[in-house]
């Protein structure tokens, strides 16, 4: 009976996560100034905190190794997107980008793929640098400066610290079974938002 709870709550979280507005660049005003508002900004915005969880977890897969490279690389190309942004601004919505990566981030890890180090690694730059400069439109509009990046990228940081960490820890089949299981689900909730942004977009 129990293990049939936990089922059931497994299928309805992602569904719970789906829900929402179309994919917005924005940041949280926490009213504890720029630093804050960036360092909840990942953890209030699904379209970056998915291809990240995603991205995170496929590094994991992959080894120490490769998660220690993403942990670098992925803060770094997410602040140099944002500095681009501030010269090359970005279209009001490039929500199929959000989706495309969140969906094919996803669909690796659920594939578990064994790919080598510097394709991973570009995954997670391609992921930083647009991310970051899709961010930077919300930056703009909230008036936020350095602080707000510094916040943006402590809170990535941390993000891949705390997940990859446990993630290559992982040696039983069973358990790198559950996170296979994650990524189908970051899959299926980009396609709900790819599909959510369709709707939006057709009226």
């Amino acid at each position: 009976m129990r293990s049939r709870r936990w089922w059931q709550l497994w299928l309805v979280v992602p569904a719970l996560l789906a829900v929402g507005t179309p994919v917005q660049a924005h940041l949280m005003n926490t009213g504890f100034g720029p630093f804050y508002d960036g360092l909840t900004h990942p953890f209030v915005t699904p379209e970056d905190l998915l291809p990240v969880v995603a991205v995170t977890l496929l590094a994991g897969l992959r080894g120490a190794q490769c998660g220690r490279w993403v942990l670098f690389v992925l803060p770094w190309a997410w602040l140099s997107g944002m500095m681009v942004g501030l010269v090359i601004i970005p279209p009001g919505s490039a929500s199929w980008l959000t989706c495309g990566l969140t969906i094919a981030l996803g669909a690796l890890v659920a594939a578990d793929q064994k790919l080598p180090l510097p394709m991973v690694v570009g995954l997670a730059m391609v992921l930083g640098l647009a991310h970051g400069w899709m961010n930077s439109a919300g930056l703009a509009q909230a008036q936020s400066g350095a602080l707000s990046m510094v916040g943006i990228i402590s809170a990535l940081f941390g993000i891949v610290a705390l997940l990859a960490g446990p993630v290559v820890a992982l040696h039983a089949a069973w358990a790198r079974v559950v996170v296979r299981v994650a990524g189908s689900w970051i899959t299926a909730i980009g396609l709900l938002m790819l599909g959510w942004t369709v709707r939006a977009a057709n009226g």
